[in-house]
């Protein structure tokens, strides 16, 4: 059978890292967050605070990274560390509810604001529909083909936050200052409320950057360039985001921003006239379509692992002999993404698996104690390893301290949904078994 190939180095496994963390996030929570802390130090504290996290995410991955340069990533790790039944379950919610379900939703949101710039007479269903249809036959075509469109998308959406922060600080006529009147006194209890309240959101945004492990079997070397990638790619990310906030705050100030749903399209329009809107949803659709391609590109090798492990059907395995890509895998996740888009829950559906992605995230930062450990009794478990996590294990205990932090005010505000999600993972338990009980057979 053919195998998937090494073709990408440190610059595709930078923009795949930073294409997986910006999507429409930065265009939109901010104004959670302005609501939540009120004045410009908090916001941007609350931010820069985020991308502290961020990072120890980012060194926390490396290190995985550098320890176990596997097939699938943080599917590989969780089943190393632990189980194969807890890395199954990681990518059964990846395919069923994670993975697509935030694609569909992507996807439309591309619609809206696609069809926005252009004015065309199109349902918005239709239009995601054919994004995911034809993103799901470029990466068909091959790796390269595929890291080649998220790389120009990425470039391109570099580029367009740049401009906004450019016009931000050009154009602004009577900016706010970044030093606001005093806050009114606020109890401890109540900032510590607002903060947590505000960093959920904010964890959201910067999420994203471990999806770069799924590629691991197709770098070239990728202890060094995912390990490098990972670290410059999140610390690119941060330096935008914090660049993003800075000019929100100065075009908007912190009651302006607080004030707007939509703060992108608001500070456009406030630096450079009415074509700000325009602008605006033009560079959010390039960012949606670059988040989308980045998923078409990284996820499916984390279902082509579960089929290589004999934990789902065999013909996802399946790597064409002329492109060398998981064509199956691709087409799967395509499909899905499809089907929900179509039936239009896909907001409900991601609402069920916001504590679910924060309890994976904690459990692979945790797979870092399990490899230590087994490294120590095994010296050769630290062979060209290379790099390791500074301040482990305080910095990979804090990152996992903040992960449980970020399940607990998710279920603490939106219980049902944080049920329905623990349900959705746990009907992976019986599938798992049944693939287990098929392979098995096989062998007997």
């Amino acid at each position: 059978m053919s195998q998937l190939a090494r073709r990408l180095g440190l610059f595709d496994a930078t923009m795949i890292v930073m294409g997986g963390i910006i999507g429409s996030g930065i265009f939109i929570n901010p104004y959670i967050v302005a609501r939540q802390l009120r004045t410009p130090a908090l916001i941007l504290s609350a931010w820069a605070m985020g991308g502290i996290i961020a990072l120890t995410g980012g060194f926390i991955w490396a290190e995985l990274a550098a320890r176990r340069p596997l097939l699938g990533g943080q599917y590989a790790y969780l089943r190393e560390a632990f189980h194969p039944s807890v890395a199954f379950i990681y990518g059964w919610a990846l395919l069923v509810v994670i993975q697509t379900g935030g694609m569909a939703a992507v996807a439309v949101t591309f619609a809206r604001y696609f069809l926005e710039v252009t004015h065309l007479e199109v349902a918005d269903g239709m239009v995601a529909i054919l994004v995911l249809a034809f993103l799901t036959v470029i990466n068909c075509l091959g790796v390269r083909a595929g890291s080649m469109a998220q790389n120009v998308l990425m470039t391109l959406k570099i580029a367009a936050i740049a401009g906004i922060v450019v016009c931000g600080i050009v154009f602004t006529g009577h900016p706010h200052p970044l030093a606001a009147e005093v806050l009114p006194p606020l109890r401890s209890w109540d900032l510590l409320r607002a903060a947590g309240a505000a960093l959920t959101p904010i964890a959201f945004s910067y999420g994203g950057w471990q999806t770069s492990s799924f590629m691991s079997a197709e770098l070239r070397d990728p202890r060094r360039d995912l390990t490098r990638g990972l670290l410059i790619g999140v610390l690119g990310v941060v330096i935008l985001y914090l660049a993003m906030n800075f000019v929100y705050i100065r075009v908007l100030g912190a009651d302006g921003l607080a004030a707007t749903t939509t703060p992108a399209s608001t500070a456009m329009q406030a630096a450079v006239g009415s074509r700000g809107a325009n602008l605006t949803a033009i560079i959010i659709a390039i960012s949606t379509l670059g988040f989308l391609s980045q998923g078409m590109l990284t996820a499916p090798r984390v279902y082509f692992a579960m089929a290589e492990d004999g934990l789902f059907f065999r013909s996802v395995a399946f790597v064409s002999k002329r492109t060398q890509a998981p064509v199956v895998a691709i087409a799967l996740q395509g499909a899905l993404a499809i089907i929900i888009a179509l039936s239009g829950r896909y907001e409900q559906i991601l609402s069920y698996v916001t504590s679910s992605d924060f309890i994976f995230f904690g459990l692979t930062a945790s797979t870092l104690f399990v490899f230590r450990r087994r490294a120590l009794k095994d010296e050769k478990l630290n062979k060209n390893v290379g790099y390791l996590v500074p301040g482990h294990p305080w910095t990979t205990g804090l990152f996992i301290a903040a992960c449980a932090l970020i399940v607990i005010g998710t279920v603490y505000s939106h219980p049902q949904e944080s049920l329905v999600g623990w349900m959705i993972l746990a009907s992976g338990i019986p599938v798992y078994l049944y693939w287990r009980h098929l392979g098995r057979r096989g062998k007997t």
